[in-house]
């Protein structure tokens, strides 16, 4: 595929540079210099081209937010627009409390959007289920079924999951869910401290919007004070019981997902997470 000409064709600019970027994991993504606005272009292999779907629906649930606008959509191929800013991952903000009260608010912007039933989305929802206590249940009993780790700490968990699952019915709606709101995802101008928008929709689900906020918490917080402080200020209180039974799935899924791959350096350090979130029960 000649990306030039293919963006050339497409939006009736002159490319004049094409970088690759590093990133793609089930895509190639490129930055694409031209004589407007630069532009991102992300190509997908054919059996991934439900992906390519899945991208170009979301964003366009999340219009109006700061996210890459879909210029046109190919065979196998989809043009953005290029965000401002660089990964809040990349940099060391003067006042991190300030950009997570940012992030706070563009996630509870991103959970009124509602969605019609629990599930992981596409270009729609896969396998839906009507309620939050179905869903968790479900993924809960599917990531457990995966733990191939410490057979007792498996037991630990499953009866804390046993012990606290009434807590599930708490929600009534399915809203829409980044399900990957980490630092290497958020954009932010590193002279102003401006969050800028958000990028990768990969892992986007319908569930309850407290699954998401947990998911920030656990992989990019983690225990920072100043970072959660900001986190509540932007999004408002949440009850801290739902929030670690989420933290607990997410790591669950995240070892499970790091044992499926072969890779191991990660997972002691994951199981430690499990057991300490355990610990916490009463």
């Amino acid at each position: 595929m000649d990306i030039a000409a293919t963006v050339e064709a497409a939006c009736g600019i002159e490319v004049t540079e094409l970088i690759e970027r590093t990133g793609g994991q089930l895509s190639a993504v490129y930055e694409v210099r031209t004589s407007a606005d630069p532009l991102i272009v992300k190509v997908y292999a054919p059996e991934w081209q439900w992906k390519q779907a899945k991208e170009v629906h979301v964003y366009s649930l999340l219009d109006g937010l700061p996210v890459p606008e879909v210029l046109y959509v190919g065979d196998t191929f989809t043009i953005l627009t290029k965000l401002d800013g660089m990964p809040l991952s990349e940099v060391e903000p003067d006042d991190p409390r300030a950009v997570y009260t940012q992030l706070g608010r563009l996630l509870q912007r991103i959970h009124t959007i509602e969605q019609p039933a629990y599930g992981y989305l596409t270009d729609r929802i896969l396998d839906p289920l009507p309620d939050n206590d179905q869903y968790m249940r479900r993924q809960f009993a599917k990531k457990l079924d995966e733990f191939a780790g410490d057979p007792a700490l498996k037991a630990k968990l499953a009866a804390h999951v046993d012990k606290h699952a009434h807590l599930f019915a708490a929600n009534s709606q399915a809203v829409l869910c980044h399900n990957d709101f980490y630092e290497g995802n958020i954009l932010v101008d590193p002279e102003t401290w401006q969050v800028t928008g958000f990028i990768d929709v990969e892992n986007a689900i319908a569930a309850d919007p407290l699954l998401d906020l947990a998911k920030t918490i656990q992989y990019s917080i983690r225990g920072d004070a100043e970072k959660l402080q900001g986190l509540n200020d932007g999004y408002g209180a949440t009850p801290p019981d739902r929030i670690d039974l989420y933290r607990l799935y997410h790591s669950l899924e995240l070892w499970d997902w790091f044992h499926s791959i072969g890779e191991t350096a990660h997972l002691d350090s994951i199981a430690g997470d499990l057991e300490e979130l355990v610990s916490r029960d009463g």
